[in-house]
Formats: structure tokens, sequence, C-alpha cells
């Protein structure tokens, strides 16, 4: 029998999946916030790491060809070091505190980059790791790699196009990684994987209704969209953290 909360886990699965493949990130950030107030975040964390995982997939099969998969192994190798020390963080840090420092980060870095009229920028990947490793962190603790990522795609100023690409690059095997880990950590239950059966057909149908709505998102527009979205999303943080 489908309840009134599985029907709301599909809707927010369902409204993350549009978000993340129109961007190219963004379904934890929406989808474990939202989530959480219903179902557990150690419930909430690796549903959505399977919905990436099913994302990341059509997308690399679909756009392999635009990945720049230097960055992308750069970032990946330092988030197998980070995601260890987030499966640390999130079976013994409190919930409220991590949040809120999450938050503020994410808020601070791309509210300046809102504000500020000329950003930084990086020409090579020298500096990749700490972002990488940042990711692997928030990914083993919360299934939230991807203010990292978006901040240092935008950083490197990559078209619309391989920015989605190089993340889903990225997020394939991250995912399948983070995702060992909550099973070896016994967090891959039977709701999990539940949840994300239920939401499945719905979650292919947002990633259709994602690529529509990332083909229209004008191309001088897509950083500042981005850097928005994650103070929104770091605003939902600050809000949580403060009530819990």
């Amino acid at each position: 029998m489908v309840t009134a909360l599985t029907i709301g886990v599909v809707a927010i699965l369902f409204v993350a999946t549009v978000v993340r493949t129109a961007l190219g990130f963004g379904e934890a950030l929406v989808a474990v916030p939202l989530l959480a107030l219903a179902i557990p975040v150690t419930t909430a964390a690796p549903v959505a790491v399977l919905v990436s995982i099913t994302v990341a997939a059509v997308v690399v099969v679909r756009d392999w060809h635009l990945i720049h998969l230097r960055s992308a192994a750069h970032l990946l190798l330092a988030t197998l070091v980070g995601a260890p020390l987030g499966l640390l963080l999130l079976a013994t840090a409190p919930a409220a505190v991590t949040k809120a420092v999450l938050g503020l980060v994410i808020v601070a870095v791309s509210g300046y980059f809102l504000v500020v009229p000329r950003r930084a920028t990086l020409t090579t990947d020298r500096t990749a790791w700490m972002f990488g490793l940042a990711a692997g962190v928030l990914g083993g603790a919360y299934g939230m790699n991807g203010p990292p990522l978006a901040i240092y795609g935008a950083l490197r100023g990559w078209r619309p196009e391989h920015f989605r690409a190089t993340l889903q690059g990225y997020f394939l095997p991250a995912s399948i990684v983070v995702m060992a880990g909550y099973w070896y950590a016994g967090l891959w239950t039977a709701a999990v994987t539940s949840y994300y059966l239920v939401a499945l057909p719905w979650i292919v149908l947002a990633i259709l209704v994602g690529r529509v709505a990332g083909r229209r998102v004008p191309v001088r527009s897509f950083v500042t969209i981005v850097h928005a979205a994650l103070v929104v999303i770091g605003l939902i943080l600050l809000t949580q953290a403060a009530t819990s």
C-alpha cells in the first residue's frame, strides 16, 4: 500500500532529479534536507545516492564525449580519501552542528560569487584535490558531494554542457563508492531500497524533464543560477539546524 509518506518521498525525489539533470548537481541538496523532515538522515542520504547513480549513469552514457576526464579523475581521487571521513562524521557528529556548518559555508562562498562582480577563476586542475576532498567528506556524511564540485566547475569556467557532463562523470564512480560505504556500515537497508524502487519510474521521467529544462538555461546566466541555487540550499540547511 502506498502511503502519504511514500508519495511525499517520491515527489521530493522527482523535483530533486529535475534540478540535478538541469544543473548537473543538486538532487541531494534538495532531497536530503527535505527528506530528513520525514525520514532519518541515515535513510535519506543513501536514497539520494542511489538516485545520483541512476542520473549519472544515464548522462554519462549519453554525453560521455563532453566530460573533462582529467578534472573528473582529480576530483574523484581526492573524494576517495574524504568519503571515509564523511562516514565517520555521519556516525559521530550531531546533525544540527554539521548542517549549520555546511549551510554557513555554502551561503558564504556562493553569496560571495553572487555579490562580487569580478569572480576568481582557475585555469588548471592543481587545486582540484581540495574540492574533491571536501566533496568526499560531504558525500560520505550526507550524500551531498555537489557544493564543492559546483563551485569548482564555476571557477573553471566550464560551459553548461561540459559542466553537467563532467560532474556526472565524477558522480557515477564516486556515488558507487559512497553507496558501498553505506552498505558496509549497514545503512543500505530495506527501507532505502523500497523508497528507491517505488520512485524509479518517476526518476526516469524527471531526467527527461530536467534535460529539457537544462537546454533552456541561458549560458551567460548559468553560473549565477548555480550559485543562487546553492545559497537557497544553504539557507534551508541553516533553518533545519536552528529548528532541530
